[in-house]
């Protein structure tokens, strides 16, 4: 209120005045919350609190899925973390680890599904040790050369039906070696008669052989006969194969079968073999050498630890060959010393439960 100097009062001042009071809150005003003016800096405040829930619940959820992708991971870098004992556990899981990468694709489903970036990013690194351990074999093999030494190898099958036909399949594909097992006496004839125009030099041993288009000589036997198993028994032949890169030893093996079983993956005889296979590679004073055969697994398996821990596997190419009907896995191997094996394939089917395998093995 303003007094003029006449002594009057001024109404219009003090009708603003109290008006400017009403419209500009007091303290009690902001206290209570209700009425008060919200700042840029609060706004700011509950967005960031909210985004940074938002971006934690990210990493909190599947922890679960997560926990299954590290799991699949480590198994696929370092399968032997799996004990042997009980039931050969660890041979199982490596006999067909490559599968193991099929549990990725619905670890990365759930990942994305739920929005988690914990199970995303131990998806992505399951995928990478999938790639580690078996992106190698995608990678192109060197070029043929026509200093390569080319082998097929095939189980042909006590049961084939038309053995000679089998054996006009694999000389089509022209290799110089061409190992066989499971020959059984009534079906040697087909195959010796079939391959004899291309291949003038063959040996066979007991129920395995080797036909070469190259000059074979020292052929033996080599027991890899477990205990226990009779004496008529013979899967194992060495022979020295005369190449114009020099002496190469070829071993042409057919390990004991594989059995599942109540006391789980059945190996133990195909593991006794392999260790007397092994012993006699490491005596073995030429020091070229190629290992043609059934081992009844895969290189990944530590069964074959024996061989594979002296000998050179395929570089590229999966290859898988048993059973011919679906093929899960490699199991007719082609292994190396002082050289290496390029490339390895699967030819079609034969007659044979086994697919053949072709391949590469460069000897300079």
């Amino acid at each position: 209120m303003r007094e003029r100097t006449d002594g009057t009062v001024d109404a219009e001042a003090t009708t603003g005045s109290a008006a400017d009071s009403a419209a500009r809150p007091g303290p009690e005003a902001g206290a209570g919350g209700g009425a008060g003016p919200v700042s840029d800096s609060a706004v700011a405040g509950g967005a960031g609190a909210g985004g940074g829930a938002a971006r934690s619940g990210r990493w909190r959820r599947g922890r679960v899925t997560a926990g299954f992708a590290a799991l699949t991971a480590v198994l696929l870098v370092f399968p032997r973390v799996v004990p042997n004992t009980p039931g050969r556990l660890g041979s199982l899981l490596e006999a067909f680890l490559p599968w193991l990468g099929l549990c990725v694709v619905p670890l990365l489903a759930v990942a994305l599904l739920r929005r988690s970036a914990t199970a995303l990013v131990a998806s992505v690194l399951a995928v990478a040790s999938w790639a580690y351990a078996f992106g190698g074999l995608f990678l192109p093999a060197p070029a043929p050369s026509a200093r390569d030494l080319v082998v097929v190898q095939h189980n042909v099958s006590d049961v084939n039906k038309d053995p000679a036909g089998t054996a006009r399949a694999l000389a089509a594909a022209r290799p110089d070696l061409i190992a066989l097992e499971e020959l059984v006496p009534d079906a040697l004839p087909a195959y010796e008669k079939a391959l004899a125009p291309q291949y003038r030099f063959h040996e066979v041993r007991g129920t395995v052989g080797i036909w070469s288009k190259l000059p074979l000589s020292g052929t033996r036997v080599v027991d890899i006969r477990p205990k226990g198993v009779e004496e008529g028994w013979s899967r194992g032949l060495r022979t020295v194969v005369h190449t114009a890169q020099g002496e190469v030893a070829a071993y042409v093996a057919h390990l004991p079968s594989i059995r599942f079983g109540a006391g789980g993956f059945g190996s133990a005889r195909r593991d006794e073999s392999a260790h007397l296979l092994g012993r006699a590679i490491a005596a073995e004073t030429v020091s070229k050498v190629i290992v043609l055969g059934d081992l009844n697994s895969t290189v990944d398996d530590r069964g074959l630890t024996p061989l594979t821990s002296q000998l050179h596997v395929p570089e590229s190419g999966f290859a898988f060959s048993f059973p011919a009907s679906f093929p899960v896995a490699r199991i007719d191997q082609v292994l190396v010393r002082s050289a290496a094996v390029g490339a390895i394939q699967a030819l079609p089917a034969t007659g044979s439960d086994h697919l053949p395998v072709l391949a590469r093995v460069l000897l300079d």
